[in-house]
């Protein structure tokens, strides 16, 4: 990707993401967007952050470790968020590489990042991950469930940041990223990490607070 195209592309999600927000009264600077960079090299990635961008997503642990320190080496400022589904054997090297974990889907889990995060000191924002359509496909926590994985993840003194969805494929969005709204504001959480390529504009209507994209940002995937 070249320079003139990343810079393009970026500002280009940058005006339909304002136009979004400005639409549902709310500010674009409360939207962070995260570039989704799985599957992405080091060359495809350099453009985007040559162009501004400094929040990047990736799926795989073992992926992210072998890209990004160098990167983050030259671009302190650069902030990591985990996007993909986490074992609870990699909890230890998420929480020493991500700033944020948007996964996090079982008691299990909750600890595993506790116990990582107890042992290093640091302490990645953490977001919920509700399988909102109820597909067996997919991960995240069934919505009944929900309760008490939330009350795990509070006694185990998790830093909670919101929760996050991927709603069925092909299908409305809206009412799936309306009913997390729901479920975060039930919770007392602010965060929601909904919105991908093909429906980033709709989230931020409902209240993202941070939207995943990686196709409109990288191209899509060969």
């Amino acid at each position: 990707m070249s320079a003139e195209t990343a810079s393009s592309r970026l500002a280009n999600i940058h005006a339909r993401l304002a136009r979004a927000a400005a639409t549902a009264d709310r500010r674009a600077e409360d939207v962070t967007l995260i570039a989704v960079s799985k599957t992405q090299d080091a060359e495809a990635i350099q453009p985007l952050i040559d162009a501004g961008q400094r929040v990047f997503g990736e799926n795989r642990v073992q992926e992210a470790a072998g890209k990004w320190p160098e990167l983050r080496a030259a671009h302190p400022d650069i902030r990591l968020h985990l996007v993909g589904q986490l074992q609870s054997n990699k909890a230890a090297d998420a929480v020493a590489l991500f700033d944020a974990i948007h996964s996090v889907d079982r008691p299990s889990l909750v600890a595993a990042l506790a116990k990582a995060m107890a042992e290093s000191g640091k302490r990645p924002d953490c977001f919920i991950q509700v399988n909102i359509g109820d597909e067996p496909q997919k991960g995240g926590v069934a919505v009944a469930d929900l309760p008490a994985l939330l009350e795990a993840a509070r006694a185990a003194e998790l830093p909670l940041a919101g929760l996050m969805a991927v709603p069925p494929f092909e299908v409305d969005s809206a009412p799936y990223f309306a009913l997390l709204a729901k479920l975060a504001r039930e919770a007392g959480l602010e965060g929601l990490s909904i919105g991908m390529s093909d429906d980033f504009e709709v989230a931020v209507t409902i209240g993202a607070t941070h939207v995943r994209i990686g196709t409109a940002l990288f191209g899509a995937r060969a």
